[in-house]
């Protein structure tokens, strides 16, 4: 009876059989169309175009890190240690992120006000080793954001980045950052950052923008967060790292 079904269902063009549940057509099936090619005389770009800072490393001076166990690193010792090699990266153009830097500074005189979050570790890098990843709150509700991996008995600085951060997601060996969208009312940027191992580096494998929300909508203020030198780490990342930081490495959105 079964055999007689399914003969009857390929003769009437897989119609179906009767019972709730057969097979039905879809319908026709719309063409195909392949990409097309437009303008393809535009000359070859010779011009370099502008660094943004994409795909840096560098090796974290001053933190030893013996076999390789990220956890043993204090992340408030090793934002220091950046810090002392290069201040600037964290005072910001003109010097705007001032504060932050004195906060950091002070953070084991005045924990309460230390500017850098919990830390969390993720193989990012798929080698069977976490990476440690750091969150730092700036002035202008920006994140600042860094991942290192343990490399030769100390760290290695492989994704640096500063934008207005609503959250982070930690998605496989991927992190997604979500940030404001600046002169967009409703949307946000959530760029997918990616280990590319022939740079040695975590790269924004790709940036999108989103709705989240009707454009009429005010945006929300974030909820103020007290940030803390390191508490007890987690290995599970949390779905958001921050409330709401602000304008990104790459060039404010």
């Amino acid at each position: 009876m079964v055999l007689l079904c399914a003969g009857a269902a390929l003769a009437a063009g897989l119609t179906g059989c009767g019972d709730a549940g057969g097979l039905e057509s879809a319908g026709p099936t719309p063409t195909a169309a392949g990409p097309v090619r437009l303008w393809p005389d535009l000359p070859p770009v010779t011009a370099p175009p502008y660094d943004y800072g994409e795909g840096e490393t560098e090796r974290v001076r001053g933190v030893r890190l013996p076999g390789g166990e990220v956890r043993r690193a204090d992340p408030v010792a090793v934002v220091q240690a950046e810090l002392a090699a290069d201040p600037d990266q964290f005072r910001g153009e003109d010097g705007v992120y001032e504060t932050t830097v004195r906060r950091i500074r002070e953070c084991r005189e005045r924990p309460a006000a230390c500017p850098v979050l919990r830390p969390y570790y993720r193989d990012l890098t798929g080698d069977g080793r976490e990476e440690l990843i750091v969150a730092v709150r700036m002035e202008e509700q920006q994140t600042g954001l860094r991942v290192y991996t343990p490399k030769d008995g100390g760290l290695t600085r492989i994704l640096a980045d500063e934008d207005q951060v609503v959250g982070v997601q930690a998605a496989g060996r991927n992190l997604v950052v979500r940030a404001v969208s600046a002169g967009i009312p409703g949307y946000e940027y959530r760029t997918t950052w990616t280990w590319e191992p022939r740079r040695g580096a975590m790269l924004a494998a790709s940036d999108e923008i989103v709705r989240v929300r009707s454009a009429t909508s005010p945006p929300r203020e974030p909820a103020p967060r007290s940030a803390s030198p390191s508490p007890s780490p987690s290995s599970s990342p949390s779905p958001s790292a921050s409330p709401a930081p602000s304008g990104s490495g790459s060039g404010a959105r």
